[in-house]
């Protein structure tokens, strides 16, 4: 057999073989399909399977809206985000801002807190360790 003969032969077995795949595709798998009646869907199922329900047809699926806005204003819109975010990300860099007169902040805040409160005594500081401790012990073991 020649290059062409064989060529026509693979086309064909390779038809043969696809139309043989397709053939499972005709059955309706949903025709013997049961419902197990001990479902909780099973009363909705059966209400709302008809058999003498039309089909849909292309007529039944609406026309195209026309307060909608054309397909490339949304490619507009977003790439307006996009600029947006890049001028943000430019104008709040890390090189966009310094801390300068903090001095004059910080002693703003201060004064706004109210008085300074003087650190407890160290007499006071050890006294309060010492109860804390002695509330930290464990209870004795339990005798049996």
């Amino acid at each position: 057999m020649n290059a062409r003969g064989t060529r026509r032969a693979a086309l064909l077995l390779a038809g043969v073989g696809g139309c043989a795949m397709l053939c499972g595709c005709v059955g309706n798998p949903f025709e013997d399909a049961k419902v197990d009646p001990r479902s909780p869907v099973a009363a909705e199922v059966a209400k709302s399977v008809r058999s003498d329900a039309p089909y849909p047809t292309f007529a039944g699926i609406p026309p195209v809206p026309k307060d909608v806005r054309p397909h490339r204003q949304y490619g507009r819109a977003a790439a307006e985000i996009e600029q947006t975010k890049a001028d943000l990300v430019k104008a709040t860099g890390d090189d966009t801002w310094t801390l300068n007169n903090t001095e004059t902040f910080a002693a703003d805040v201060k004064a706004g807190a109210g008085p300074e409160i003087a650190p407890p005594a160290q007499a006071d500081t050890d006294a309060f360790a010492r109860d804390q401790r002695k509330r930290a012990t464990p209870p004795p073991p339990v005798k049996r």
